[in-house]
């Protein structure tokens, strides 16, 4: 049968459940999140709106080219977290809990701020503002699930975790250091939205290997009985993923005609 877990974020280890404490939680999104990000959020000017579809590639929107084309893949990405969360809390699934609530709404308000900041850092050559999503295999009823289509938390976990990967992997292309520095900001935004989520699913289960390059198949030193296993050979840093690689799963959530490429960017 097919698992619903591994559409957008391939296979999760311990993939998680919610904090300890529900305020602190709810006050740690609410003061880690949109003010971060839009802090800075005139340094790139907005001037104008220039709201065009860079270089169309047959059925696909390409996002363009060096500083540009991250900022458009990143508002691609946000405009698609946006409309997720907005989808969310407009009608909760069933049995969703007014912390789960209060979470969800808070992320939705972060997706938000982030989505706007780049439609007004973009200000010559953007994407479109109104790309499509196609959440068909998304069950909006359901906290999670197992039949073939994702539940919220798992499609939550999956958008995340796909979105820290993207911003990772796409630094490396950024030369603007303004919009390397917001990147960052962001990027830690989000990586709080993916532990979160995994911790609602199951309780300390904030991270696991298939995010963060942990190997903790050998054993450690701490010794013990029984033996201690832990991270001998792993990075302890966050995986990546390149453009390509994190369109090619996006626009499984993208209707045709907002599909998107990143042509101009190595694979």
């Amino acid at each position: 049968m097919h698992n619903p877990n591994n559409l957008l974020a391939g296979p999760a280890d311990e993939p998680g459940r919610g904090l300890t404490s529900p305020l602190a939680r709810r006050s740690f999104l609410r003061y880690s999140g949109a003010g971060l990000a839009i802090g800075g959020l005139w340094l790139a000017g907005c001037s104008k709106d220039d709201d065009t579809d860079v270089n169309p590639n047959g059925n696909f929107i390409d996002v363009g080219k060096d500083d540009t084309g991250i900022l458009n893949y990143a508002y691609a990405l946000e405009q698609l977290e946006a409309a997720f969360y907005t989808q969310v809390v407009g009608s909760f699934y069933t049995g969703a809990t007014a912390t789960e609530q209060a979470i969800l709404k808070d992320i939705k308000d972060h997706e938000i701020s982030h989505r706007e900041f780049f439609k007004r850092a973009i200000t010559s050559g953007r994407i479109s503002d109104s790309l499509q999503p196609d959440f068909s295999n998304i069950d909006f009823t359901q906290r999670t699930t197992t039949s073939g289509k994702l539940g919220v938390l798992q499609a939550a976990m999956a958008f995340e975790d796909l979105g820290v990967a993207a911003y990772n992997g796409a630094g490396r292309f950024i030369t603007n250091n303004d919009y390397l520095t917001l990147a960052g900001k962001i990027v830690s935004v989000e990586a709080r939205h993916a532990a979160l989520i995994r911790e609602l699913i199951k309780t300390n289960s904030f991270v696991a290997n298939d995010v963060v390059n942990l190997d903790t198949s050998t054993p450690n030193n701490l010794g013990g009985s029984p033996a201690v296993t832990g991270n001998l050979n792993g990075t302890g840093l966050e995986r990546s993923k390149r453009p390509a690689a994190v369109l090619t799963t996006a626009n499984t959530f993208l209707a045709a005609g907002s599909k998107l490429s990143a042509t101009q960017y190595p694979a």
